[in-house]
Protein backbone atom coordinates (compact mmCIF):
# COMPACT_ATOMS: atom_id res chain seq x y z
CA UNK A 1 0.00 0.00 0.00
CA UNK A 2 1.51 3.54 -1.24
CA UNK A 3 1.84 6.15 1.45
CA UNK A 4 -0.18 8.28 -1.83
CA UNK A 5 -3.29 5.81 -1.44
CA UNK A 6 -3.04 6.43 2.23
CA UNK A 7 -3.24 10.33 2.02
CA UNK A 8 -5.97 10.09 -0.14
CA UNK A 9 -8.51 8.96 2.52
CA UNK A 10 -9.83 11.58 5.06
CA UNK A 11 -12.37 10.81 7.91
CA UNK A 12 -15.46 13.06 7.92
CA UNK A 13 -16.51 14.14 11.83
CA UNK A 14 -17.49 17.16 13.70
CA UNK A 15 -13.99 17.41 15.28
CA UNK A 16 -11.09 14.88 15.77
CA UNK A 17 -11.35 13.54 18.98
CA UNK A 18 -12.77 10.31 19.75
CA UNK A 19 -16.57 10.29 19.55
CA UNK A 20 -17.71 8.64 22.97
CA UNK A 21 -19.30 4.71 22.74
CA UNK A 22 -21.49 3.45 25.49
CA UNK A 23 -20.31 2.81 29.14
CA UNK A 24 -19.17 -0.56 29.26
CA UNK A 25 -16.52 -3.24 30.88
CA UNK A 26 -12.87 -2.21 29.58
CA UNK A 27 -11.86 -5.06 27.35
CA UNK A 28 -8.33 -5.37 26.06
CA UNK A 29 -8.14 -5.88 22.49
CA UNK A 30 -4.71 -6.94 22.50
CA UNK A 31 -5.60 -10.51 24.82
CA UNK A 32 -7.59 -11.84 22.21
CA UNK A 33 -6.09 -11.04 18.97
CA UNK A 34 -2.26 -11.28 20.35
CA UNK A 35 -1.14 -7.95 19.51
CA UNK A 36 2.55 -6.82 20.71
CA UNK A 37 2.52 -5.44 24.22
CA UNK A 38 4.25 -2.06 23.04
CA UNK A 39 1.25 -1.65 20.67
CA UNK A 40 -0.67 1.51 22.43
CA UNK A 41 -4.17 0.37 22.99
CA UNK A 42 -6.58 3.47 22.47
CA UNK A 43 -9.19 4.48 25.44
CA UNK A 44 -12.18 5.70 24.32
CA UNK A 45 -14.30 8.05 25.91
CA UNK A 46 -17.97 6.97 27.34
CA UNK A 47 -21.49 8.25 27.11
CA UNK A 48 -24.26 6.92 27.67
CA UNK A 49 -26.38 9.70 25.79
CA UNK A 50 -23.64 10.69 23.33
CA UNK A 51 -22.83 7.47 22.00
CA UNK A 52 -25.15 7.04 18.54
CA UNK A 53 -22.54 8.39 16.19
CA UNK A 54 -21.07 7.63 13.30
CA UNK A 55 -17.25 7.34 11.49
CA UNK A 56 -17.40 8.12 8.22
CA UNK A 57 -14.42 7.60 5.87
CA UNK A 58 -14.32 9.21 2.45
CA UNK A 59 -11.82 9.20 -0.63
CA UNK A 60 -10.07 12.53 -0.59
CA UNK A 61 -11.74 15.15 -3.23
CA UNK A 62 -14.73 13.11 -3.49
CA UNK A 63 -17.82 15.39 -4.86
CA UNK A 64 -21.18 15.54 -3.98
CA UNK A 65 -22.29 13.48 -7.71
CA UNK A 66 -19.71 10.70 -7.08
CA UNK A 67 -21.85 7.89 -6.09
CA UNK A 68 -19.48 5.89 -4.85
CA UNK A 69 -20.94 2.39 -2.95
CA UNK A 70 -21.05 2.10 0.50
CA UNK A 71 -20.30 -0.27 3.41
CA UNK A 72 -21.89 0.07 6.78
CA UNK A 73 -20.06 -1.62 9.45
CA UNK A 74 -21.66 -2.98 12.65
CA UNK A 75 -18.90 -3.82 15.35
CA UNK A 76 -18.69 -6.72 17.96
CA UNK A 77 -18.09 -7.51 21.20
CA UNK A 78 -20.28 -10.10 22.61
CA UNK A 79 -23.25 -7.45 22.54
CA UNK A 80 -21.18 -6.08 25.83
CA UNK A 81 -18.04 -3.72 24.65
CA UNK A 82 -16.55 -1.96 21.37
CA UNK A 83 -14.70 -4.74 19.66
CA UNK A 84 -13.42 -3.50 18.00
CA UNK A 85 -12.98 0.60 18.13
CA UNK A 86 -12.91 2.60 14.81
CA UNK A 87 -10.37 5.06 16.99
CA UNK A 88 -8.10 1.45 17.33
CA UNK A 89 -5.32 0.39 14.64
CA UNK A 90 -7.64 -3.03 14.89
CA UNK A 91 -10.71 -0.82 13.81
CA UNK A 92 -9.63 2.30 11.65
CA UNK A 93 -11.03 2.37 8.48
CA UNK A 94 -8.17 3.89 5.99
CA UNK A 95 -6.75 1.06 4.62
CA UNK A 96 -9.25 -0.91 3.31
CA UNK A 97 -11.09 2.53 1.75
CA UNK A 98 -7.46 3.81 0.68
CA UNK A 99 -6.76 0.29 -0.89
CA UNK A 100 -10.43 0.58 -2.95
CA UNK A 101 -8.91 3.79 -4.16
CA UNK A 102 -5.70 1.75 -5.35
CA UNK A 103 -7.90 -1.08 -7.05
CA UNK A 104 -9.88 1.78 -8.83
CA UNK A 105 -13.19 0.86 -7.40
CA UNK A 106 -13.69 3.84 -4.44
CA UNK A 107 -15.79 3.23 -1.64
CA UNK A 108 -16.62 4.95 1.78
CA UNK A 109 -16.97 3.53 4.59
CA UNK A 110 -19.10 4.10 7.61
CA UNK A 111 -18.73 1.97 11.04
CA UNK A 112 -22.05 2.56 13.71
CA UNK A 113 -21.57 2.88 17.27
CA UNK A 114 -24.64 2.08 19.14
CA UNK A 115 -26.13 1.37 22.67
CA UNK A 116 -24.55 -2.27 24.13
CA UNK A 117 -25.26 -4.62 27.29
CA UNK A 118 -28.05 -3.25 29.64
CA UNK A 119 -28.14 -0.05 28.16
CA UNK A 120 -29.21 -2.05 24.93
CA UNK A 121 -31.29 -4.49 26.80
CA UNK A 122 -33.42 -2.35 28.47
CA UNK A 123 -34.39 -2.24 32.33
CA UNK A 124 -38.01 -4.73 32.08
CA UNK A 125 -40.26 -0.83 31.88
CA UNK A 126 -39.56 -0.13 28.17
CA UNK A 127 -38.44 -1.11 24.72
CA UNK A 128 -35.88 -4.04 24.47
CA UNK A 129 -33.32 -4.47 22.00
CA UNK A 130 -32.50 -0.76 21.62
CA UNK A 131 -29.03 -1.86 19.94
CA UNK A 132 -30.90 -3.18 16.75
CA UNK A 133 -33.35 0.39 16.80
CA UNK A 134 -29.93 2.19 16.98
CA UNK A 135 -28.65 0.51 13.93
CA UNK A 136 -31.87 0.99 12.38
CA UNK A 137 -31.92 4.42 12.72
CA UNK A 138 -27.78 4.86 11.86
CA UNK A 139 -28.61 2.97 8.57
CA UNK A 140 -32.18 5.17 7.82
CA UNK A 141 -29.49 8.18 8.05
CA UNK A 142 -26.75 6.69 6.00
CA UNK A 143 -29.29 6.50 3.59
CA UNK A 144 -30.86 9.96 3.75
CA UNK A 145 -27.76 11.79 3.80
CA UNK A 146 -24.67 9.58 2.05
CA UNK A 147 -25.24 11.07 -0.97
CA UNK A 148 -24.17 14.48 0.52
CA UNK A 149 -20.80 12.94 0.92
CA UNK A 150 -20.25 11.33 -2.59
CA UNK A 151 -22.02 7.80 -1.93
CA UNK A 152 -24.87 5.96 -3.33
CA UNK A 153 -28.16 5.76 -1.20
CA UNK A 154 -29.49 2.59 -3.15
CA UNK A 155 -26.20 0.63 -3.18
CA UNK A 156 -25.26 0.17 0.65
CA UNK A 157 -23.74 -3.34 2.04
CA UNK A 158 -24.18 -4.23 6.41
CA UNK A 159 -21.36 -5.93 7.58
CA UNK A 160 -20.62 -7.16 10.74
CA UNK A 161 -18.04 -9.67 12.81
CA UNK A 162 -18.80 -11.65 15.66
CA UNK A 163 -21.79 -10.16 17.66
CA UNK A 164 -21.91 -7.77 14.95
CA UNK A 165 -22.46 -10.09 12.49
CA UNK A 166 -25.82 -11.32 14.44
CA UNK A 167 -26.89 -7.82 14.09
CA UNK A 168 -26.47 -7.28 10.58
CA UNK A 169 -28.29 -10.61 9.97
CA UNK A 170 -31.33 -9.36 12.05
CA UNK A 171 -31.07 -6.14 9.62
CA UNK A 172 -30.68 -7.85 6.48
CA UNK A 173 -33.70 -9.95 7.31
CA UNK A 174 -35.60 -6.73 8.51
CA UNK A 175 -34.84 -4.99 5.05
CA UNK A 176 -34.07 -6.85 1.71
CA UNK A 177 -33.16 -4.14 -0.55
CA UNK A 178 -29.16 -4.40 1.71
CA UNK A 179 -26.58 -6.53 0.52
CA UNK A 180 -24.64 -7.65 3.46
CA UNK A 181 -21.61 -9.69 4.72
CA UNK A 182 -21.65 -12.31 7.97
CA UNK A 183 -18.21 -12.94 9.39
CA UNK A 184 -18.17 -15.38 12.60
CA UNK A 185 -21.47 -15.05 13.39
CA UNK A 186 -25.15 -15.30 12.25
CA UNK A 187 -28.50 -15.16 14.53
CA UNK A 188 -27.77 -18.96 14.57
CA UNK A 189 -24.41 -17.61 16.69
CA UNK A 190 -27.02 -16.19 19.35
CA UNK A 191 -30.60 -16.36 18.23
CA UNK A 192 -33.13 -13.87 20.22
CA UNK A 193 -34.19 -15.86 23.65
CA UNK A 194 -37.20 -15.95 25.93
CA UNK A 195 -37.83 -12.79 28.05
CA UNK A 196 -37.45 -15.00 31.09
CA UNK A 197 -33.66 -15.31 30.88
CA UNK A 198 -33.44 -11.56 29.98
CA UNK A 199 -35.42 -10.42 33.28
CA UNK A 200 -33.34 -13.39 35.68
CA UNK A 201 -29.75 -11.67 34.55
CA UNK A 202 -31.36 -7.72 35.04
CA UNK A 203 -33.16 -8.82 38.24
CA UNK A 204 -29.62 -9.64 39.82
CA UNK A 205 -28.53 -6.45 38.36
CA UNK A 206 -30.88 -4.57 39.88
CA UNK A 207 -29.89 -6.02 43.68
CA UNK A 208 -26.22 -5.25 43.02
CA UNK A 209 -27.29 -1.84 42.07
CA UNK A 210 -29.53 -1.23 45.00
CA UNK A 211 -26.84 -2.38 47.53
CA UNK A 212 -24.54 -0.04 45.83
CA UNK A 213 -26.72 3.29 45.19
CA UNK A 214 -29.70 2.62 48.24
CA UNK A 215 -32.69 4.21 46.41
CA UNK A 216 -31.83 3.33 42.88
CA UNK A 217 -33.23 1.04 40.54
CA UNK A 218 -31.68 -0.23 37.17
CA UNK A 219 -33.41 2.56 35.32
CA UNK A 220 -32.39 5.17 37.45
CA UNK A 221 -28.90 4.20 38.09
CA UNK A 222 -25.64 6.36 37.44
CA UNK A 223 -23.78 4.86 34.36
CA UNK A 224 -20.79 3.99 36.59
CA UNK A 225 -23.12 1.94 38.77
CA UNK A 226 -24.51 -0.08 36.00
CA UNK A 227 -21.28 -0.85 34.36
CA UNK A 228 -19.45 -2.00 38.13
CA UNK A 229 -22.63 -4.49 38.57
CA UNK A 230 -21.87 -5.95 34.99
CA UNK A 231 -18.14 -5.71 36.48
CA UNK A 232 -19.33 -7.53 39.59
CA UNK A 233 -21.57 -10.34 38.11
CA UNK A 234 -19.02 -11.16 35.19
CA UNK A 235 -21.74 -10.63 32.57
CA UNK A 236 -18.97 -10.96 29.54
CA UNK A 237 -21.69 -11.49 27.00
CA UNK A 238 -25.41 -10.70 26.61
CA UNK A 239 -28.08 -11.56 23.91
CA UNK A 240 -30.90 -10.63 21.80
CA UNK A 241 -34.71 -10.95 23.24
CA UNK A 242 -37.38 -12.25 21.65
CA UNK A 243 -39.76 -9.67 20.40
CA UNK A 244 -43.39 -10.71 19.22
CA UNK A 245 -44.15 -6.77 17.58
CA UNK A 246 -40.92 -7.34 15.28
CA UNK A 247 -42.22 -9.75 12.56
CA UNK A 248 -38.20 -10.33 10.92
CA UNK A 249 -37.04 -11.34 14.51
CA UNK A 250 -40.06 -13.75 14.72
CA UNK A 251 -40.06 -15.42 11.56
CA UNK A 252 -35.81 -14.98 11.02
CA UNK A 253 -34.82 -18.41 10.06
CA UNK A 254 -37.86 -18.44 7.02
CA UNK A 255 -36.56 -15.01 5.75
CA UNK A 256 -33.00 -15.54 5.72
CA UNK A 257 -32.36 -17.72 2.57
CA UNK A 258 -34.48 -14.68 1.02
CA UNK A 259 -31.74 -12.70 1.25
CA UNK A 260 -30.58 -11.60 -2.06
CA UNK A 261 -26.74 -11.13 -1.97
CA UNK A 262 -24.67 -12.36 1.07
CA UNK A 263 -21.33 -13.01 2.00
CA UNK A 264 -20.94 -15.18 4.55
CA UNK A 265 -17.74 -17.31 6.44
CA UNK A 266 -16.11 -18.95 9.23
CA UNK A 267 -12.73 -18.65 10.58
CA UNK A 268 -11.08 -22.12 11.26
CA UNK A 269 -10.46 -22.43 15.32
CA UNK A 270 -13.96 -19.81 16.08
CA UNK A 271 -14.90 -21.12 19.62
CA UNK A 272 -11.62 -20.00 20.53
CA UNK A 273 -13.49 -17.46 22.97
CA UNK A 274 -14.61 -20.37 25.05
CA UNK A 275 -11.38 -21.83 26.16
CA UNK A 276 -10.94 -20.31 29.26
CA UNK A 277 -14.74 -21.07 30.21
CA UNK A 278 -13.67 -24.79 29.30
CA UNK A 279 -10.68 -25.13 31.72
CA UNK A 280 -12.35 -25.59 34.87
CA UNK A 281 -14.81 -28.27 33.69
CA UNK A 282 -13.67 -31.92 34.35
CA UNK A 283 -13.47 -34.55 31.34
CA UNK A 284 -16.72 -36.95 32.94
CA UNK A 285 -18.83 -33.72 33.59
CA UNK A 286 -18.51 -33.04 29.79
CA UNK A 287 -19.25 -36.21 29.29
CA UNK A 288 -22.56 -36.18 31.09
CA UNK A 289 -23.36 -32.59 29.18
CA UNK A 290 -23.59 -35.13 26.10
CA UNK A 291 -24.93 -38.57 27.35
CA UNK A 292 -27.20 -37.33 29.27
CA UNK A 293 -28.54 -34.59 27.79
CA UNK A 294 -29.54 -36.62 24.57
CA UNK A 295 -29.19 -40.56 25.50
CA UNK A 296 -29.64 -41.42 21.70
CA UNK A 297 -27.44 -39.40 19.83
CA UNK A 298 -25.16 -37.78 22.86
CA UNK A 299 -22.65 -40.61 22.91
CA UNK A 300 -22.20 -41.22 19.17
CA UNK A 301 -21.73 -37.34 18.74
CA UNK A 302 -19.38 -36.86 21.67
CA UNK A 303 -17.42 -39.66 20.46
CA UNK A 304 -16.92 -37.25 16.87
CA UNK A 305 -14.98 -34.89 19.46
CA UNK A 306 -12.94 -37.02 20.82
CA UNK A 307 -14.49 -36.72 24.40
CA UNK A 308 -13.85 -39.14 26.73
CA UNK A 309 -14.45 -39.83 30.33
CA UNK A 310 -10.55 -40.48 30.79
CA UNK A 311 -9.33 -37.65 28.22
CA UNK A 312 -9.83 -33.75 30.32
CA UNK A 313 -7.37 -31.66 28.21
CA UNK A 314 -8.66 -33.10 24.96
CA UNK A 315 -12.29 -33.15 25.77
CA UNK A 316 -12.10 -29.36 26.30
CA UNK A 317 -10.49 -29.20 23.11
CA UNK A 318 -13.33 -31.61 21.98
CA UNK A 319 -15.89 -29.31 22.83
CA UNK A 320 -14.42 -25.96 21.74
CA UNK A 321 -14.55 -28.13 18.12
CA UNK A 322 -18.05 -28.95 18.97
CA UNK A 323 -18.98 -24.72 19.94
CA UNK A 324 -17.42 -23.96 16.60
CA UNK A 325 -19.37 -26.34 14.21
CA UNK A 326 -22.26 -25.97 15.96
CA UNK A 327 -22.65 -22.03 16.13
CA UNK A 328 -20.58 -21.05 13.24
CA UNK A 329 -19.24 -23.71 10.78
CA UNK A 330 -22.50 -25.90 10.33
CA UNK A 331 -24.91 -22.56 10.00
CA UNK A 332 -23.13 -20.72 7.32
CA UNK A 333 -22.96 -24.48 5.21
CA UNK A 334 -26.58 -25.08 5.29
CA UNK A 335 -27.72 -21.16 5.26
CA UNK A 336 -25.92 -21.09 2.11
CA UNK A 337 -27.65 -24.42 1.00
CA UNK A 338 -30.45 -23.19 1.87
CA UNK A 339 -30.31 -19.85 -0.34
CA UNK A 340 -28.82 -21.97 -3.73
CA UNK A 341 -32.36 -24.13 -2.59
CA UNK A 342 -34.47 -21.36 -2.52
CA UNK A 343 -33.18 -18.41 -5.10
CA UNK A 344 -31.45 -21.34 -7.44
CA UNK A 345 -28.81 -20.15 -9.71
CA UNK A 346 -29.71 -17.04 -8.79
CA UNK A 347 -28.51 -16.72 -5.53
CA UNK A 348 -25.93 -14.15 -4.71
CA UNK A 349 -24.56 -15.74 -2.19
CA UNK A 350 -20.73 -16.24 -1.61
CA UNK A 351 -19.23 -18.72 1.40
CA UNK A 352 -15.46 -18.31 2.48
CA UNK A 353 -13.27 -20.06 4.72
CA UNK A 354 -10.49 -17.90 6.92
CA UNK A 355 -8.03 -20.01 7.72
CA UNK A 356 -4.89 -18.11 7.83
CA UNK A 357 -2.81 -18.11 11.17
CA UNK A 358 -2.52 -15.23 13.58
CA UNK A 359 0.57 -13.09 12.20
CA UNK A 360 1.95 -13.02 15.82
CA UNK A 361 0.77 -16.53 17.14
CA UNK A 362 1.03 -19.50 14.72
CA UNK A 363 0.17 -21.90 17.39
CA UNK A 364 -3.31 -20.45 17.88
CA UNK A 365 -4.35 -20.84 14.65
CA UNK A 366 -7.00 -19.00 12.68
CA UNK A 367 -8.85 -17.98 15.98
CA UNK A 368 -11.81 -16.02 16.02
CA UNK A 369 -11.49 -12.14 15.70
CA UNK A 370 -8.10 -12.65 13.79
CA UNK A 371 -9.60 -11.59 10.34
CA UNK A 372 -9.89 -8.27 11.97
CA UNK A 373 -6.90 -7.71 11.99
CA UNK A 374 -6.35 -8.33 8.37
CA UNK A 375 -9.22 -6.72 7.18
CA UNK A 376 -8.61 -3.25 8.90
CA UNK A 377 -4.69 -3.80 7.95
CA UNK A 378 -3.81 -0.74 10.79
CA UNK A 379 -0.86 -3.23 12.46
CA UNK A 380 2.01 -3.74 11.27
CA UNK A 381 2.50 -7.31 9.91
CA UNK A 382 5.40 -6.88 7.77
CA UNK A 383 7.20 -9.58 9.27
CA UNK A 384 4.60 -12.34 8.13
CA UNK A 385 4.57 -11.83 4.35
CA UNK A 386 1.90 -14.61 4.41
CA UNK A 387 -0.56 -12.87 6.31
CA UNK A 388 0.36 -9.45 4.61
CA UNK A 389 -0.74 -11.29 1.43
CA UNK A 390 -3.83 -12.48 2.67
CA UNK A 391 -4.84 -9.77 4.17
CA UNK A 392 -4.11 -8.00 0.79
CA UNK A 393 -6.59 -10.17 -0.68
CA UNK A 394 -9.19 -10.23 2.06
CA UNK A 395 -9.47 -6.80 1.59
CA UNK A 396 -9.81 -6.79 -2.21
CA UNK A 397 -12.80 -9.66 -1.98
CA UNK A 398 -14.71 -7.23 0.29
CA UNK A 399 -14.04 -4.20 -1.91
CA UNK A 400 -15.24 -6.39 -5.04
CA UNK A 401 -18.36 -7.68 -3.27
CA UNK A 402 -19.18 -3.87 -1.96
CA UNK A 403 -18.50 -2.84 -5.56
CA UNK A 404 -21.13 -4.90 -6.32
CA UNK A 405 -19.62 -7.62 -8.45
CA UNK A 406 -18.62 -11.24 -7.99
CA UNK A 407 -15.32 -11.85 -5.35
CA UNK A 408 -15.75 -15.36 -6.62
CA UNK A 409 -17.96 -17.94 -8.06
CA UNK A 410 -20.99 -18.52 -6.02
CA UNK A 411 -21.28 -21.97 -6.70
CA UNK A 412 -17.39 -22.30 -5.44
CA UNK A 413 -16.19 -22.03 -1.58
CA UNK A 414 -13.36 -19.86 -1.09
CA UNK A 415 -10.34 -20.14 1.08
CA UNK A 416 -8.59 -17.45 2.48
CA UNK A 417 -4.88 -19.37 3.50
CA UNK A 418 -3.29 -21.00 5.62
CA UNK A 419 0.42 -20.06 4.49
CA UNK A 420 -0.49 -17.07 2.11
CA UNK A 421 -2.83 -18.97 -0.12
CA UNK A 422 -6.09 -17.84 -1.40
CA UNK A 423 -8.28 -19.44 -3.95
CA UNK A 424 -11.59 -21.08 -4.40
CA UNK A 425 -12.23 -24.66 -3.61
CA UNK A 426 -15.14 -26.94 -5.91
CA UNK A 427 -18.21 -27.74 -3.89
CA UNK A 428 -19.50 -31.09 -4.83
CA UNK A 429 -16.34 -33.47 -6.45
CA UNK A 430 -12.56 -33.40 -7.15
CA UNK A 431 -9.86 -31.98 -4.67
CA UNK A 432 -11.40 -29.25 -3.96
CA UNK A 433 -13.98 -31.01 -2.03
CA UNK A 434 -11.87 -33.12 -0.71
CA UNK A 435 -9.39 -30.15 0.90
CA UNK A 436 -13.08 -28.67 2.46
CA UNK A 437 -13.47 -32.27 4.25
CA UNK A 438 -9.89 -31.48 5.50
CA UNK A 439 -10.18 -28.10 6.77
CA UNK A 440 -13.80 -28.78 8.41
CA UNK A 441 -15.37 -31.44 10.49
CA UNK A 442 -17.70 -32.29 7.96
CA UNK A 443 -18.50 -35.81 9.39
CA UNK A 444 -19.44 -34.34 12.77
CA UNK A 445 -21.46 -31.42 10.85
CA UNK A 446 -23.44 -34.14 9.19
CA UNK A 447 -24.27 -35.52 12.70
CA UNK A 448 -25.71 -32.34 13.88
CA UNK A 449 -27.42 -32.03 10.64
CA UNK A 450 -28.95 -35.16 11.55
CA UNK A 451 -29.52 -34.48 15.00
CA UNK A 452 -31.12 -30.86 14.49
CA UNK A 453 -30.76 -27.53 15.82
CA UNK A 454 -33.45 -28.65 18.83
CA UNK A 455 -31.36 -31.54 19.69
CA UNK A 456 -27.82 -30.54 20.05
CA UNK A 457 -28.74 -26.95 21.25
CA UNK A 458 -29.70 -28.02 25.00
CA UNK A 459 -26.04 -29.95 24.65
CA UNK A 460 -24.46 -26.26 23.56
CA UNK A 461 -26.08 -24.20 26.70
CA UNK A 462 -24.64 -26.93 28.80
CA UNK A 463 -21.28 -27.05 27.95
CA UNK A 464 -21.26 -22.47 26.54
CA UNK A 465 -23.82 -20.63 28.46
CA UNK A 466 -21.71 -18.02 30.42
CA UNK A 467 -18.24 -19.20 29.51
CA UNK A 468 -17.55 -17.20 26.47
CA UNK A 469 -14.50 -14.13 27.14
CA UNK A 470 -12.55 -11.95 24.76
CA UNK A 471 -9.84 -12.22 27.41
CA UNK A 472 -6.74 -14.56 27.28
CA UNK A 473 -9.11 -16.88 25.11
Amino acid sequence: MSKEALREVQRWSADTTSRPQCPQVHVDVGHLLRIPEDEAVVRVPEDEFECLNLNITVPSGTGADAKLLTLIWIHGGSQTVTFPSAASKCGDQTRIVAQSIQEGRPIIFVSINYRLNVFAFGDQTGERNLALKDQKLAIAWVKKHIAGFGGDSESLTVAGESSGAVHAHAQLVADPTLSGVLASGSLYLSPPLPLSFGNALLSKLSTTISELHPGKNLAAAPAAAIVQALSTHNVVSMFLQEDRSDTSLTNWQQLTPQIKRLMLGDVEHEASIWRNGQDPLSAASLVSAFDDTDPVNGPALRKLYGIAPNRAHASRDGVVDFITDARFALPVEDMWAAARKEQGSSAQWYRYLFDEPNPWHASSRAHHGVDLVMLFGGLDISHNPHAETVGQTWRSKWINFVAGEEPWARERRYAFGPFGLCRELDVEEGSGAREFSARRRTRAMAKLREMGWTAYNPIFFKVAAGKVSLVDA
